[in-house]
C-alpha cells in the first residue's frame, strides 16, 4: 500500500488513530494544574514548537534519511542522541509508549515495514517509528516536519477543551498560529541528515510539568 506524502501526513496526524496519541496532552493537564492561566495555552504551544518540537521534528528527520540511505544500524546513534536531548524521563517513557502504539499500526498496515522485522517491536520512540514510516512510505521531509509540529499543537488544543471551556473554534485557531510559528524553523530541520546534527533545545518548564504529572494522584491524560 502506498500512499501520496499528504495523504500519509493526514493519516499519521489523524488522532482517530488508535496508536495512543488521544490519552496525552502533551503536558498541559500538569501546566494548568501548576497554575499556568489557560489563555496562556498559545504560548505554551509556541514554547514547545521552540524546543520540545524541534528535537522530536529533527529526530524523525535523520531517522528518515538513514533508513531512506539503507543505514538502519545508525538509528541507535540516533536514539541516543534523542536521549541526550530529552533529560526528563516521564517524556521518555510517554515516547516509547506512543511509539509501541504506532509502530503496532506500522507493522499492521504495512508487513513489509522494517517495525516488523529488523526492527525491535517495541521500546522505540514515536519520533523514531514516525521517521522508519516517513522514509518506507515516501513522506517528504518537510511534510514530516510539519506533522510533528501539526500533531504536538492540535494535542494541546484538543486536552484543552476537555479540561477548560473554551470556544473550539478559538483552539484550533491557536493550532494553527503555532504551526505558523513553527514555519520558520521548518527548512533548516527538514534537511537534516546526520544524528548529531539534531536540534538541542530544552523546555526546562515543560520537562518539570511532565514530572510533575506522573505523580497527580487524579488525572485525566497519560502526560
Amino acid at each position: 500500500m502506498k500512499l501520496s506524502s499528504t495523504t500519509l501526513a493526514m493519516l499519521l496526524a489523524d488522532s482517530r488513530l488508535p496508536v495512543g496519541a488521544h490519552v496525552v496532552s502533551n503536558g498541559l493537564e500538569a501546566a494548568l494544574r501548576g497554575g499556568m492561566a489557560p489563555e496562556l495555552a498559545p504560548e505554551y504551544m509556541c514554547a514547545r514548537m521552540a524546543t520540545t518540537v524541534l528535537v522530536e521534528a529533527g529526530t524523525a528527520i535523520v531517522t528518515r534519511a538513514l533508513v531512506a540511505a539503507g543505514e538502519i544500524e545508525r538509528i541507535a546513534r540516533v536514539r541516543s542522541e534523542w536521549e541526550a536531548r530529552t533529560p526528563s524521563r516521564a517524556l521518555r517513557e510517554i515516547a516509547i509508549a506512543l511509539g509501541d502504539g504506532l509502530a503496532r499500526m506500522g507493522r499492521t498496515v504495512w508487513p513489509e515495514s522494517l517495525l516488523a522485522g529488523s526492527l525491535p517491536a517495541r521500546g522505540l520512540p514515536r519520533p523514531l517509528v514516525l521517521g522508519v514510516l516517513a522514509a518506507e512510505q515516501g513522506l517528504e521531509a518537510g511534510d514530516l516536519a510539519r506533522l510533528v509540529a501539526y500533531e504536538d499543537a492540535q494535542t494541546v488544543a484538543a486536552a484543552l477543551l476537555k479540561l477548560e471551556p473554551l470556544d473550539p473554534a478559538t483552539a484550533v485557531r491557536w493550532a494553527l498560529e503555532a504551526c505558523e510559528y513553527f514555519e520558520a524553523h521548518a527548512p533548516s530541520v527538514a534537511v537534516l541528515t546526520e544524528p548529531e546534527a539534531i536540534p538541542a533545545f530544552s523546555g526546562p518548564q515543560i520537562e518539570e510539568w511532565a514530572e510533575a504529572h506522573t505523580s497527580l494522584e487524579r488525572r485525566l491524560f497519560r502526560a
